[in-house]
């Protein structure tokens, strides 16, 4: 087979055709001397011919052997990982060593829909706390007097041998002349006073176990106490009390905030601050003193006050129970046994106090802490050797950061209590920490 033979049986059959036309034109001698150049020009060609194809075999052969090395590879040495970041939004950056930003978690929380379990179990702890106070009003002719009654709700904490004690709030209770307490079966009850703390708007209050009828003692339950120190912003929440003083009642929401710094002003014109856990649990008047709850049923915080505005809704606020119980527990133990504590038989440092915050402390060079801004003379600080400018900064082994923390800890000791204070000195530009023994007065009547 002639070389030119072989090329027109080739599949190259598009080269073929102007190769021929341009061999066959002109004259006879332009023809002689086409067909030895076509001869040439023809195992050019196949040689060109065999090259191509030699070199499509190759690529496809590399291209094959390359793909299965890349997958062993993979298999070997992280082509996994790249699919599982694929899979969960991350995609590597080949040009850098650092880690991608990571995607979101996948959440396991669960909508708040049915709470009747918690419901029937801690509604026998709640109660209805009716006050019948004295209000005084101004009129023409001078100062008059009405009587008034409000309505709150309480939270059983604690018995002894001979009294009920339920916590709730100071300004619940507040100038009360008679309180009732309604149980969960419907029985009413007389209550006195067992001890209040005003700057921290919380009260306890006594029943007699004799004053009890026997089915109500079998129907109520004392209140399990959490801890708000754990709760997450977002968990699930619930309100018991006795909203509108209608009776018991129930409802959800999360918890929106913790921490929340909250100025209430109470019936006699104090201004209570005090940093609380910030709901969307509808609060409503009769709702103070009831219980804010955890979706284990435990009471993280006692009610306190709604945010009232035409422009919000759904802002309710809780004393974390961590801080209340502490105090609470020194008003159950009141060695007065009834009355408010926050009277005469509280214990008396005799300072007034301004917090000094981080951001404070770096701008005057001053300690966080209290820094004393008056004293009393001849007060507990006074004898103890307290002055005006000191920075307290731990009390009773505490450490402190406001005067609200201060006064907690003041009010959980009685008169005469020996207590250790620990403070900066503005004599020595609060260079280092003193110590001192301090016993605590008694505060003076307010009459």
């Amino acid at each position: 087979m002639s070389d030119y033979d072989y090329y027109e049986t080739t599949p190259q059959e598009p080269y073929h055709e102007p190769y021929a036309q341009s061999t066959y034109q002109g004259s006879a001698g332009e023809s002689s001397g086409g067909k030895k150049q076509s001869k040439k020009e023809h195992k050019f060609l196949k040689t060109l011919g065999k090259t191509v194809a030699i070199a499509l075999v190759f690529g496809l052969v590399s291209g094959f052997t390359f793909q299965g090395v890349s997958r062993l590879a993979g298999g070997l040495w992280g082509d996994d990982k790249n699919e599982e970041s694929a899979a969960i939004g991350i995609i590597p950056d080949a040009d850098t060593d650092r880690a991608s930003i990571p995607s979101t978690a996948v959440s396991t929380a669960t909508t708040v829909n049915d709470v009747s379990d918690i419901a029937e179990n801690v509604m026998p702890s709640i109660v209805q706390v009716t006050n019948m106070s004295i209000v005084e009003y101004r009129n023409f002719f001078g100062y008059g007097q009405y009587e008034a009654e409000s309505a709150g709700s309480g939270i059983i904490i604690s018995e002894d041998d001979d009294y009920l004690y339920i916590a709730t709030n100071n300004h619940v209770v507040e100038n009360s002349r008679s309180l009732t307490i309604t149980f969960v079966d419907g029985n009413a009850v007389e209550a006195a006073i067992q001890g209040t703390l005003s700057s921290s708007d919380l009260a306890v209050v006594k029943v007699k176990l004799s004053d009890i009828p026997d089915e109500t003692l079998h129907a109520i339950k004392v209140a399990t106490l959490g801890s708000s120190d754990d709760i997450r912003v977002g968990e699930g929440a619930v309100v018991i009390g006795n909203a509108l003083g209608y009776g018991q009642s129930v409802t959800t929401g999360v918890i929106s905030a913790t921490g929340r710094e909250v100025t209430l002003q109470s019936d006699s014109g104090q201004e209570i601050k005090n940093y609380l856990i910030q709901t969307d649990a509808a609060v409503n008047p009769g709702n103070s003193g009831g219980a804010l709850l955890n979706m284990n049923g435990e009471v993280i915080g006692i009610v306190s006050a709604k945010y009232s505005d035409t422009d919000v809704e759904g802002m309710g606020y809780a004393i974390p129970i961590t801080q209340a119980s502490e105090i609470l527990t020194g008003l159950v133990t009141n060695s007065s046994g009834s009355g408010d504590k926050s009277a005469q038989s509280s214990a008396y440092l005799g300072i007034a106090g301004v917090d000094i915050t981080r951001d404070m402390a770096l701008q005057y060079r001053i300690p966080v802490g209290v820094y004393i801004s008056q004293i009393m003379n001849g007060g507990a600080a006074d004898n103890a050797g307290l002055k005006k400018g000191d920075v307290i900064i731990s009390f009773d082994n505490s450490e402190i950061s406001s005067m609200e923390e201060l006064s907690n800890l003041i009010s959980s000791h009685e008169p005469n209590d020996t207590v250790s204070i620990s403070y900066y000195s503005s004599d020595d530009n609060y260079d280092s920490v003193h110590n001192i023994e301090v016993t605590l007065g008694t505060k003076p009547s307010s009459n």
